[in-house]
């Protein structure tokens, strides 16, 4: 109705946007942990036939190292072209085209289970995948359709919540991805099941992306409202290119310490003590989706408390670099999920570094923002992934929870990163405001 304010009517639309993006970002993330799952599993299986267990785990993990590398490096070229094209106003392509890929690399792990294919055919899952613009590029769409459609205030908190939806899909999907991958019958291996489960979720997220998402109004909307809040209290003329460098460079240290960490934990919880079977693997799984709700939690209490972002993302690092430390000892099941409960905050700064670089540029760059971090963490995860590979395979024999230790110590080093993006900015609003104090009491005096 034309009684309406434009405030109104943008905040209604937005509501319904929820709504939209929260079906196939749910699915799809409950598709995604029935692969991890199955991939995991069908790995072990296939390299069970080693001599001992460490030529076991040698072998997982060189087939890790080479499936991660191929899956950074491929979707390179393709999420950069495919920000360029969201960022001109076709929203829905970053997310539709990766989506293919999906659909299509989780098949071909459905046929390799069927067909009882060599381990080796899974390489070309990363190269599909990547070609279609892989993860990089459709979690920066989904990221940059979430904040060309929110104001600067309620940014953090709305890519949170989509955080938190990814989180519980996760969750709910790990939790019965053990129990699926189980599941056989005659004539089909152990895994189609679940495998075939997940290429159905990616179909339906597919055909719901390409034909029922709807994102024209939302960022029209969300254009007006940036122009709306140019011409506020906030200065966004004067954007500082340091304060982007250095959030580029806390966030690549703090995922260099992640992922390098999490893609060693897989084969960690696959050898002696924990040995883990599929059940023990989709609980595991479910406890780092767990995570999402909450880091979730700890935004909402932290912005009804008014912490700043930085310090939010501070309290994210050391939440992991404390749990990651302690999982460096773990020999027993219950003292995994301890040390996972301690790793409580540990994604909130990812999203919050994405809100902050969301307020240093513009809606029209968002898509071409969003993709070069994700493309920045790939590249330095093509350089620490074969490194964390060769300690962890060095020290099998004596302290394999070493890796963890160096993930803690790149988590401190991205928290120093943060305190200096943070710490200049404080010293110039005193230098400032000493400034015009001594400047008003030579008035007074003169």
């Amino acid at each position: 109705p034309e009684s309406l304010s434009f405030c109104e009517v943008s905040t209604r639309i937005k509501e319904g946007f929820v709504c939209f993006y929260c079906f196939y970002v749910f699915c799809a993330q409950v598709a995604s942990s029935f692969f991890d799952t199955a991939l995991q599993m069908v790995v072990k299986e296939r390299c069970a036939n080693a001599t001992d267990r460490d030529s076991e785990q040698k072998a997982i993990t060189n087939f890790n190292m080479t499936f991660n590398m191929v899956l950074k490096f491929m979707p390179i070229v393709p999420a950069i072209l495919l920000a360029k094209v969201g960022d001109r106003g076709y929203r829905k392509v970053p997310i539709v085209v990766p989506l293919v890929g999906y659909f299509l690399s989780r098949g071909l792990l459905l046929l390799d289970i069927v067909l009882e294919w060599p381990v080796q055919v899974l390489y070309a899952v990363p190269v599909i995948h990547g070609l279609c613009g892989g993860f990089a590029s459709y979690w920066a769409g989904v990221m940059a359709l979430v904040s060309v459609c929110s104001g600067e205030e309620e940014r953090s908190v709305r890519i949170m919540r989509t955080e938190l939806v990814y989180g519980v899909a996760g969750f709910i999907g790990s939790l019965a991805s053990g129990h699926l991958f189980n599941l056989y019958t005659v004539g089909l291996q152990q895994g189609a099941i679940l495998s075939s489960l997940c290429v159905l979720l990616y179909f339906l997220c597919l055909l719901y992306a390409a034909f029922f998402l709807r994102v024209g109004l939302f960022s029209e909307l969300g254009e007006r409202q940036e122009r709306r809040e140019s011409v506020g209290i906030i200065n966004h003329e004067a954007r500082d290119k340091i304060n982007i460098a250095l959030l580029f460079g806390s966030g690549i240290l703090y995922d260099i310490a992640v992922a390098g960490g999490m893609e060693m934990l897989v084969a960690y919880v696959l050898k002696d003590p924990l040995n883990w079977g599929a059940t023990e693997v989709g609980y595991g799984n479910a406890a780092g989706s767990l995570l999402f709700i909450t880091s979730f939690l700890g935004v909402k209490m932290f912005t009804k408390c008014s912490v700043r972002d930085e310090s939010m993302v501070m309290i994210g690092m050391v939440s992991f670099a404390a749990g990651i430390y302690f999982m460096a000892f773990v020999t027993t099941t219950p003292m995994y999920f301890l040390a996972r409960s301690i790793t409580l905050f540990a994604l909130i700064p990812m999203p919050t570094i994405r809100s902050l670089l969301s307020k240093q540029v513009r809606g029209t760059s968002y898509g071409i923002t969003f993709v070069m971090l994700q493309l920045s963490f790939k590249l330095a995860s093509l350089v620490t992934t074969p490194i964390y590979t060769e300690i962890y395979q060095a020290t099998l024999n004596t302290f394999p929870g070493f890796v963890f230790i160096l993930s803690s110590i790149f988590t401190f080093l991205g928290i120093l990163v943060i305190i200096y993006n943070t710490f200049p900015f404080v010293v110039n609003i005193d230098c400032i405001s000493k400034h015009e104090l001594t400047l008003e009491h030579s008035s007074k005096v003169y």
